[in-house]
């Protein structure tokens, strides 16, 4: 009886002197483990960094030698929004790939591990955001590539608005990831990102759509990255309802994203 109360004791004392692991279990380590692993993935590879470049080689290059009314080439709008379509397609899939692993009982079993649901959520989003830089990275070196010269701070400038504007998409990938199930995720998300794409003027400028189909667009998630990303190029300065678009949609799917999950991790 003594032995029992004195095992029990012991085992209360080194349980109540572990610490919880440092930002909640998130480590670099287990983050380069995840790009590794969707890296390996072929189909991912093909959709993220091949399609986007390849529609550059097929959409762009026709238009070498048009140029716009200030005077920078055609081929620099059409390489920004194609990058801004990369990085969107890069940090959807990276998000939505959590579907996979709720089917196969992965996030189910992280809950037994020191790692905080919210560490796990970041490794995510912290994937995807790699992701959709790798998707910016290719389309600026195609078009550089083909001939597309642009000034340096308009590199820089839409590079970085692209990117970091797939922020967006990365939420949108993890509430869709949590809301379907794993096997139709990427068969639904594809031809909606296209057309999300199309109509929010990446594929081609909205001046070519009717003017109703224009006042649309603007409500779109694809509208305001695409314009936040073109404007230096174009010089048009800030566009706050761009802006304002990223901004409400990144809350909407982030919200969302976190309601599901809440419910997903609240099951036993």
């Amino acid at each position: 009886m003594t032995v029992t109360t004195s095992s029990t004791t012991a085992s209360s004392t080194r349980a109540g002197n572990r610490r919880p692991p440092a930002l909640g279990g998130f480590s670099t380590p287990v983050l380069g483990i995840e790009i590794r692993r969707v890296l390996r993935n072929r189909r991912t590879l093909l959709f993220i960094l091949v399609m986007p470049a390849v529609f550059f080689l097929l959409f762009g290059l026709p238009q070498r030698g048009q140029h716009l009314d200030n005077g920078l080439p055609v081929t620099g709008w059409i390489m920004i929004s194609l990058a801004v379509y990369a990085a969107m397609v890069a940090t959807t899939s990276a998000g939505a790939a959590v579907a996979t692993e709720r089917s196969l009982g992965w996030s189910r079993q992280l809950r037994l591990t020191p790692l905080h649901p919210a560490a796990y959520v970041a490794t995510k989003v912290a994937t995807a955001m790699v992701l959709g830089l790798l998707g910016v990275l290719v389309e600026f070196a195609v078009g550089a590539a083909s001939g597309v010269r642009l000034p340096a701070y308009v590199w820089i400038e839409s590079g970085l608005t692209a990117w970091l504007g797939s922020l967006v998409f990365a939420a949108l990938g993890l509430f869709v990831g949590y809301l379907a199930p794993a096997e139709n995720v990427m068969q639904f998300m594809g031809p909606v990102l296209a057309i999300l794409a199309m109509f929010g003027g990446l594929f081609f400028p909205l001046d070519m759509l009717p003017n109703v189909m224009q006042q649309i667009a603007k409500f779109t998630p694809v509208y305001g990255v695409g314009q936040l990303a073109r404007s230096p190029m174009i010089g048009d300065g800030l566009d706050w309802v761009a802006v304002c678009n990223v901004a409400v949609w990144t809350a909407v799917f982030g919200l969302g994203a976190a309601r599901l999950f809440r419910r997903d991790t609240s099951r036993v």
